[in-house]
């Protein structure tokens, strides 16, 4: 029995190659339109997409063209095509705007370029158009079922981008350019008041700041200690419970020291 059913098996699966290359070779729209309709309901979406990427134009301008753009969009989505699914959703929503698909294409054109967003140390273009598109939609769709979903794509997003400005005045620090790395703080935390890394962010500068003055001229000392001192303040001030409260405290008990020695 066990042999019988692996023997059909097989014959099913060649019977529906068979099938799919003898649509994909035909002159006749309607079975290459039936069959990737079957095959994108069975889940064959790298199948579907073949199929319907040929018949989208023959389809263009007539009343099934909304349903096939629609469907060869999401197809090219389920197999991880962002780049494209992005465009012909876009295209989707351009050409249909009256649809009652256009939310979810709408939807699905932004998570495409969510989808294509880097890992935040590289050049972060793509995440920004991302995070352009994600808005737009929530904003056009605030009450969207996708909307959940679309605020924590931005939220991530958002995060990726701070994640990178952030590593670049760590960095800065890491390299012992001091100056660099405070100024790239400064602006870091006027350029994102409401980071995820604003406590870090804080820290790191006060220890730029303690750096900084230990290795300055002796008439210039003082004055950057005391700038430090400030630092250690805002992030005490603003977390007095830091993760970097141990750390810090010597920092500050070591300018506590060193401004001292200025008042002898």
């Amino acid at each position: 029995m066990r042999k019988f059913l692996f023997l059909a098996a097989i014959v099913a699966t060649l019977a529906s190659c068979s099938e799919y290359q003898k649509a994909l070779k035909s002159e006749d729209t309607k079975v290459k339109y039936e069959l990737a309709e079957r095959l994108y309901k069975e889940g064959k979406f790298k199948k579907a997409s073949r199929l319907f990427e040929q018949v989208v134009p023959r389809y263009r301008g007539k009343p099934q063209g909304e349903r096939v753009t629609f469907l060869y969009a999401k197809s090219l989505f389920e197999i991880e095509q962002y780049i494209i699914s992005g465009y012909q959703f876009e295209r989707f929503v351009r050409s249909y705007p009256k649809s009652d698909s256009i939310q979810t294409a709408s939807f699905y054109e932004a998570k495409s370029y969510y989808m294509e967003s880097p890992r935040y140390s590289v050049d972060q273009r793509e995440t920004i158009k991302a995070i352009d598109k994600l808005q737009s939609f929530i904003n056009i769709y605030p009450n969207s079922k996708h909307l959940d979903e679309a605020n924590a794509m931005v939220d991530e997003l958002t995060t990726k981008i701070e994640k990178k400005a952030f590593e670049i005045a760590k960095q800065y620090n890491t390299i012992s350019d001091y100056k660099s790395s405070i100024k790239a703080v400064e602006n870091f935390l006027s350029d994102y008041p409401g980071t995820k890394f604003r406590e870090d962010a804080m820290y790191l500068k006060l220890d730029a700041m303690y750096n900084l003055a230990l290795k300055s001229f002796e008439s210039l000392m003082e004055e950057r200690f005391n700038e430090a001192a400030s630092a250690y303040k805002t992030l005490v001030k603003f977390y007095p419970e830091s993760k970097y409260k141990e750390e810090a405290d010597k920092i500050m008990a070591s300018i506590t020291e060193e401004l001292a020695k200025f008042s002898k």
